[in-house]
């Protein structure tokens, strides 16, 4: 088998501060943006790297989800606890300090990890934890 990450699916609850968070902090690029019915959808993803995408989306858009369901996902998202993604970067020190002057919310600085691995966590402005890995 010859199996890849092709596409993975954040939540979103203000598409304009996720895009600015995933293209201008981040720097990934605008793939795709698409809009039903007052919602949108946004595939962003690292530039150099076309067949890895993540797509924004609004929570609870599925037409099966129900109220209660709508309401869990939003409280899961409001505490960090809905989503997370790990990233890599050659450099996670840099990495660190520019997503600290752009002011993100920091919920851990660069740290060894028991597990052997040096990482930093910061949030997404809609509180997907987004943790990055020293490459």
């Amino acid at each position: 088998m010859d199996i890849t990450i092709h596409t993975t699916f954040l939540p979103h609850d203000d598409a304009d501060a996720a895009l600015a968070f995933y293209r201008e902090t981040l720097g990934f690029e605008l793939r795709n943006d698409v809009e039903n019915g007052g919602l949108r959808w946004l595939t962003v993803g690292p530039p150099g790297q076309p067949g890895t995408s993540i797509v924004l989306y609004p929570p609870g858009s599925d037409p099966g989800t129900t109220e209660d369901e709508r309401r869990t996902v939003r409280e899961m998202m409001a505490k960090g606890t809905f989503a997370s993604i790990m990233l890599a970067t050659d450099d996670l020190d840099a990495t660190f300090e520019a997503l600290q002057a752009a002011g993100v919310d920091v919920v851990q600085e660069p740290t060894d990890q028991f597990w052997g691995a040096r990482d930093c966590a910061v949030r997404d402005p809609s509180g997907t934890m987004v943790r990055i890995q020293q490459r």
